[in-house]
Order: C-alpha cells, then structure tokens, then sequence
C-alpha cells in the first residue's frame, strides 16, 4: 500500500507540521509505505520530496502565489481578509507525477497559495485513485473562504459573500468558486477526514460534500519529544525563576485578529487586578505581580508586549522541537486566547508536556480541554468565547490550584490516549485498508 501525501511546503502553519507528524508516524508505527510531495522542502525529514528545487521552478512558485492574490485583490473587501480567501485559481497540475502515478492513495492536506488549483484536483480526481483529503480548515467546502464564521452559505451554495467580498451577489466570486468545486468533486473517490468532530460537522452540513464519506482523526504527536521535563530544569534552560508563575503565550503574529491577543491582554489586567484585591484580604494567596511572568515564544517583538502588567520573557522563534517542549514545560499554563480554530497543535503539544491549557470555547478546543465536564476529570480551563474575564477566570483557577499536578497528569494522559503518533497512525491505516478493499 503506497500512500502519497501532499501539502504546499512542509514548514509554514499548522498544517505543514501536522502532515509531517503523519508523515512520521505511518513510517514508525505501520508497514504503509508513504511519501510527502511538497512545492517547496525545507525541513530536511525522512520521506518529505520536493517537486523541483531549481531556481526557476522556485521563481514560477511564487509567480503562481503572487497571480493567486492578485486575482483576487479586485474582488477582496479589505486587505484585513486578503489571505483569509483562496480562489485557487492558479497551481499545478502533477496527475501525470511519477510519484502520483505510484501511490494507491493520493492524501491531500493543506494545498493552497499556488500550489493545486482546483483544477488540478479535477485532474487528481481523473486518475481514478482514491483521494483522501484530510482538512485543517473549511477551504475544502466553501467558496473559497478558510472560516466562515457564523455564515452557513456553504451549506446552500455560497454566494451573497458579505466577509470577503466587496461586491456580494448570488453569482459572486464565492458562488463561481463554488460551482467549480462541484464541478471538480463530482467525479472523485473523495474521501474526508477532519482534525476534530466540530470540523467534522461542519463539513457534514456542506452542500459540497453532501454523499461523500466524512470521518473525524485527530492529528498525530511524538509523545516521546513532547514529554513533561522537571519544570526546575526546564527554567533553567532559559534563565528563568524556579519558583515563580509563568503564563506561555504562542505568537506568530500578534495582530492577527483572529488569535485574539486583545482578549489576552484584557485578561491580564483583570488577573493583575483580582490579585491586588486579594492581596489585600487574604495573606494566602500570592498577589504581587513580581511572582507572575510572561513567556512568549514565536515571531514577536518585545514592543509588541509592553502594555502587559507583568514582566515579559521572550523566548524567540523556537525550532527545535526539544527547545519547544523546555518551553511548555517551563510554563505553569499556556493559554490560547484563538477567535477561530480547529484543533491546534500547540494545545496538542502542551498537555503533552503535562502544562494545563486556558482556551475559548470555540471550534475543536473543546474537544481537547476536559473542564467541569460529568465524569471527566479536568486538564484546564474553558473559557466562555470572547470573554476577557472568564479567561483570567481561567488562568487564576490553574495557577492556584490545589491539586495542579493533577491537571498536568491529566493533560498527559489526555495526549497518550487520543494523539499519540501510535494511535493515530493506526486509524488512518484503517481508512486506507478500507479505500482498497
């Protein structure tokens, strides 16, 4: 059984890293014999094949992502949603790849940004081969958007695009890209797996996916990287107090609206606030803002955070993935103050390092994060959405909590039964087994 698996490139986003993680744990824990095709390589992993490495291939690559904005610019609403919408217009067509033509299985995940248009998934389909296509987003059934928010137009047929586009309509942009897509699909032997059941649901209620075959697999973790480290050690690799509080905030892009830092900051001032009150009723808690620090760790600037209430540490843009546990394991809590997400990796890679999470309750986070749930035993904190204040509810309950190693047994334990690169593995060879039957 050959299984090829394609993503745009295999070190930008979440999806990226989820693919290799899959990638990984197939070649690890099963016999399936799979490889990565990506436009562009840079992670240097096992099994992961560039298309074409010369420089002009390299030039045409980016031609195809600057052609994919450009024809989208004259429909866009603001530059605000200008990535937020894919039309897909523009990619490659590799139906007649060697590698394509090898595999038994073509596993799609994340393939925008000039990389496979949708016509060149009307051509994948031609094959005749199987398609799996594994979604981190909604991409795959809307019309051309990445989260739809609280519009369901694409449970009818897109169109009347009022987030995205500045001239909406029932035959807008959305509802061409619609109408291709359905074109494109209605001949594939798609199959759909989603990340997490909310995802899952969605694409269920999709007009575009109607009669296709939708199951719900996790993304994989090496639990054998991601693993608690004594948290005396891991402060020491970065310099940090032993016996201080520290919150872990990720950040790639602090003004990106939809990883809601406003809330974040809101939520700190209420937590410096609540902590002064306290303080002056009762000696028992731990209120001066001295013995609460911040981490942050990602592609931010310091200046980025200096209205915080509390000191901040940054860590930097981590890469290596056992620099990146120390930094989970360094941390007291990690929050995730996200707007809109599916199921995030970095949640994933936390509780796998036994540090209780703080999120929103939205998208697939509460599939993650057990809270106050009937027979569950708790592994953090969920936050009503877009509340400031039930978010620093949710980062004093867990730093002052009785029982905190709990939470972190709890979060561990949480990874090794629903993620774990063994596990995963397993349900995906399933799906495959049952494709070639």
């Amino acid at each position: 059984m050959k299984i090829l698996l394609l993503n745009t490139d295999d070190f930008t986003g979440g999806a990226a890293i989820a693919c290799r993680r899959l990638l990984k744990a197939l070649l690890t824990y099963t016999d399936v014999q799979t490889q990565m095709l990506v436009q562009e390589s840079k992670s240097g992993q096992e099994g992961v094949i560039q298309l074409n490495n010369s420089w002009f291939a390299k030039k045409i690559a980016f031609l195809r992502f600057v052609a994919e904005r450009l024809y989208f610019l004259f429909s866009e609403k603001s530059k605000e949603v200008r990535f937020s919408f894919n039309p897909a217009k523009f990619g490659i067509d590799i139906s007649d790849n060697q590698y394509v033509i090898d595999s038994d299985i073509i596993h799609l995940h994340w393939i925008n940004f000039g990389f496979l248009s949708i016509d060149s998934i009307k051509k994948l389909a031609e094959t005749n081969k199987p398609i799996v296509w594994t979604l981190h987003d909604m991409w795959a059934f809307t019309g051309g958007c990445h989260h739809s928010k609280e519009c369901e137009n694409y449970q009818k047929s897109c169109g009347n695009c009022e987030q995205f586009l500045k001239s909406p309509s029932p035959t807008d942009l959305s509802n061409q890209i619609w109408q291709e897509k359905m074109l494109a699909f209605s001949k594939a032997n798609l199959t759909i797996i989603t990340c997490s059941e909310w995802l899952g649901n969605r694409a269920k209620k999709s007009s575009l996916l109607q009669n296709i075959r939708v199951e719900s697999i996790p993304n994989p973790i090496d639990v054998q990287v991601f693993h608690p480290i004594d948290k005396t050690l891991a402060r020491q690799k970065f310099n940090l107090s032993e016996d201080k509080k520290y919150i872990l905030f990720a950040a790639m892009r602090v003004d990106a609206v939809g990883k809601g830092f406003a809330y974040f900051s809101e939520a700190l001032s209420m937590l410096d606030a609540r902590l002064s009150k306290f303080g002056n009723q009762t000696s028992n808690i731990e209120h001066r803002t001295s013995n609460i620090e911040i981490l942050i760790f990602g592609q931010a600037q310091a200046s980025d955070f200096e209205s915080l209430p509390f000191k901040v540490n940054m860590l930097g843009r981590l890469s290596d993935l056992a620099t990146i546990a120390q930094a989970y394991s360094a941390a007291s809590v990690f929050v995730i103050p996200s707007l809109e997400e599916n199921l995030p990796n970095t949640i994933m890679e936390s509780m796998a390092c036994g540090t209780p999470v703080v999120g929103f309750d939205v998208g697939g986070i509460p599939e993650m994060i057990d809270h106050q749930t009937n027979g569950v035993p708790p592994n953090g904190y969920l936050s009503k959405y877009k509340s400031a204040e039930d978010l620093a509810d949710g980062i004093f309950w867990i730093l002052y909590q009785s029982d905190y190693q709990s939470l972190c047994n709890n979060s561990r334990k949480k990874v090794l039964e629903n993620y774990s690169e063994e596990v995963v593995a397993e349900r995906y060879k399933k799906v495959y087994e049952s494709l070639l039957i």
